[in-house]
């Protein structure tokens, strides 16, 4: 299992075994815009889409980024994680 910024593609990418998972970005000034998450079926359900977020807002909370959701699935885990409300943009 490993998380990285695939900077080339501007996604997040975490891989387990051979299944990655990723969230899309845009990053404009000091904002991120998380466009896109997705898991593949193989990773459904496994919780693999949520630690791919804490590490995306942690990324971004280091960055000293504000992080705006345009996908639903980003900003219904962002609406239920608080402890990020200090880097909603």
């Amino acid at each position: 299992m490993s998380f990285s910024d695939n900077k080339s593609k501007n996604r997040f990418e975490y891989q387990v075994d051979n299944a990655t998972a990723f969230a899309n970005y845009d990053i404009k000034g000091d904002t991120m815009y998380i466009q896109y998450v997705e898991a593949p079926p193989e990773l459904r359900g496994t919780g693999a889409a949520g630690k791919l977020m804490q590490y995306v807002m942690d990324t971004a909370r280091a960055q000293k980024n504000k992080v705006i959701p345009i996908c639903g699935y980003a900003a219904t885990w962002i609406t239920r994680h608080p402890e990020y409300d200090d880097i909603k943009g």
